[in-house]
């Protein structure tokens, strides 16, 4: 049975939202899932997980929340190579250049990407539920 953590920072409730779904997702596929508030986790304990949903929303001009996530994330960028891998996030503006930044960052510490990442405008509407969901069984 696979192991997986979904870590996400949430200050509307939309990104929570969707790392929900992820979890339903990974469940439904058979994992073994523990979903973690970004505050929760740190690079030490990506090898207690086979893989990671990292979610995060657009803050600012389209960056990483700056003052929980980015930190806990630049941890864990150090320990990504090989590591399997998916990303996902809300927004309310822009384009979704936060999450293509990401992304390429992600590949650039060789991390395994499992699928290609999910977002959504604001709240996950059911096809963003029924994408999230996909994102999770991925990872399995």
């Amino acid at each position: 049975m696979s192991k997986i953590a979904v870590v996400y920072w949430s200050m509307t409730g939309n990104t929570e939202a969707m790392a929900k779904a992820v979890v339903d997702g990974a469940k439904a596929a058979g994992a073994d899932v523990d979903l973690l508030m970004a505050a929760d986790f740190n690079a030490g304990l990506l090898t207690n997980y086979d893989a990671v949903a990292f979610g995060c929303p657009a803050m600012g001009a389209e960056v990483l929340e700056e003052d929980i996530f980015e930190p806990m994330f630049t941890e864990c960028e150090a320990s990504l190579a090989d590591k399997k891998i998916a990303l996902f996030g809300s927004y309310d503006w822009g384009d979704g250049e936060w999450m293509r930044l990401w992304d390429e960052r992600c590949r650039n510490a060789g991390a395994v990407m499992a699928c290609d990442y999910v977002i959504c405008h604001l709240e996950p509407d059911a096809d963003g539920v029924a994408a999230c969901e996909k994102l999770g069984a991925a990872l399995v």
